[in-house]
């Protein structure tokens, strides 16, 4: 790769990075937005709702920047249909359900599991190469992470909770980290714009059927819902899913589930950080050393590639 190529490939991370971490801080957000819908909305109206205003804000963005709908063949349906199965279907069932079995915050410990998992997934279905600098940096994610999650709740471990509340959050990982690793080949196929609409379509589908079935979704549980609620579905719509999945799945094409993956890591410090600038909750000083932790993992990790084109090219010498 010569000087320029190596450059214009830099710039390009780059841009990957900056939009990562701009996910990192929409999804924490979509945290503070949760918080705000009132208590007795119930949440499979409120997923369903969620994922139906996102479907129709990239319904809309594709006739309005002249994208228009690509034609997909059988398999690509069912892909497709699958990866919203896993990403927003199956993701959010296990995540209300298990939120009834146990704190947000072990909640929180388990999610942060992600960037290993997919690390290991990506591996073992696609070879995506896991050297000591890539682990290392996972593991200073997690570190970081837990940092965060602890300072906020010391009692995480101990709180109460169950094997089926764990198991179930625990779901929430392997249906994200699937919807993450197994996007590949159709993200290349279809784009990433494309996949993240007709995905999310088929999840807010099922989402809708399932809140229409359990009597969660009815006119007059809508007709409940405040211009705060609104608001705050707005936002979990337009912004947390159809502008962020798309540039996580950016993100993926770019650099691969694993490197993409340790940004997730970010969650929690950012939930942490706009907690304490939009609800005035208590920041201390070792959310912020795990909040740095997080970042050095996430840069330790991005940095792998550097370091073994390095290390191949003084073995080539």
């Amino acid at each position: 790769m010569n000087s320029k190529q190596t450059t214009r490939a830099s710039h390009t991370d780059a841009a990957t990075y900056v939009k990562l971490s701009l996910v990192a801080i929409i999804w924490g957000g979509t945290f503070i937005a949760g918080r705000t819908l009132s208590p007795g909305t119930p949440p499979l109206l409120s997923a369903s709702l969620r994922f139906l205003i996102a479907g129709t804000v990239l319904a809309i963005f594709l006739i309005v920047s002249g994208e228009r709908f690509v034609r997909i063949n059988r398999l690509q349906l069912l892909k497709i249909s699958g990866l919203g199965l896993c990403g927003v279907y199956a993701y959010n069932l296990f995540f209300f359900y298990g939120l009834q079995h146990t704190t947000a915050s072990r909640a929180s410990l388990i999610v942060a599991l992600n960037p290993a998992v997919m690390a290991i997934t990506a591996y073992l279905f696609y070879r995506e190469r896991l050297s000591l600098v890539k682990a290392a940096g996972i593991a200073l994610c997690l570190l970081g992470a837990a940092t965060v999650i602890f300072s906020k709740s010391p009692q995480v471990l101990g709180a109460a909770s169950s094997w089926q509340g764990d198991a179930l959050i625990f779901g929430c990982v392997l249906s994200w980290v699937a919807y993450s690793v197994f996007c590949k080949n159709t993200v290349v196929q279809v784009g990433a714009l494309h996949t993240v609409t007709y995905s999310l379509w088929a999840g807010a589908a099922l989402l809708t059927l399932t809140a229409l079935l359990t009597g969660q979704m009815s006119p007059s549980s809508i007709a409940a819902l405040g211009i705060g609620d609104l608001a705050s579905l707005l936002y979990l719509g337009a912004v947390g899913s159809a502008v962020a999945y798309i540039w996580y799945y950016n993100g993926i094409q770019e650099i691969g589930a694993t490197r993409a993956g340790v940004f997730i890591a970010l969650n929690p410090l950012t939930a942490v950080l706009l907690g304490a600038v939009l609800l005035n909750e208590p920041l201390t000083p070792a959310m912020l050393v795990g909040g740095a932790v997080v970042i050095l993992g996430i840069l330790v990790c991005n940095s792998a590639p550097l370091f073994d084109a390095k290390q191949n090219a003084q073995g080539a010498t």
